[in-house]
Parts: structure tokens; C-alpha cells; sequence
């Protein structure tokens, strides 16, 4: 899995980027892969990076 930091989070739209050394470029994730309370930037994660059509995207997101 890899780790990361929550770079950004719209909390209106329920959407995110992580910041992580294990991707090219910022990961993009939806709270309805996250579940509980929102995150906030900052937040230290741990996830799985998929490729989607827009780029990788986080999957089985968990909080550290």
C-alpha cells in the first residue's frame, strides 16, 4: 500500500488529492471510498492507487 498526506480536500463535493512519493502526480479520492468523518488536509493516509481515466486514483483508503 502506499502512504500519503491529504494535499487537498473539497469538503462541499466530498472529493480530495493525496500528495505521495508512490505517484507521478497527486492521488485523486471521493469520501464514498473512504467512509466516517471527512478528512482534512493534512491527514496522513494509506491507500491503494489505481489507474482511472483522469489519472490514479485512491482505493481501499484507510487513516493512519
Amino acid at each position: 500500500m502506499a502512504k500519503g498526506t491529504v494535499d487537498f480536500f473539497n469538503d462541499t463535493g466530498g472529493y480530495g488529492f493525496i500528495d505521495t512519493e508512490d505517484a507521478d502526480e497527486d492521488v485523486f479520492f471521493h469520501m464514498e471510498d473512504v467512509g466516517g468523518p471527512d478528512l482534512e488536509e493534512g491527514q496522513e493516509v494509506e491507500f491503494d492507487i489505481e489507474q482511472a481515466d483522469k489519472g490514479p486514483r485512491a482505493t481501499n483508503l484507510e487513516r493512519l
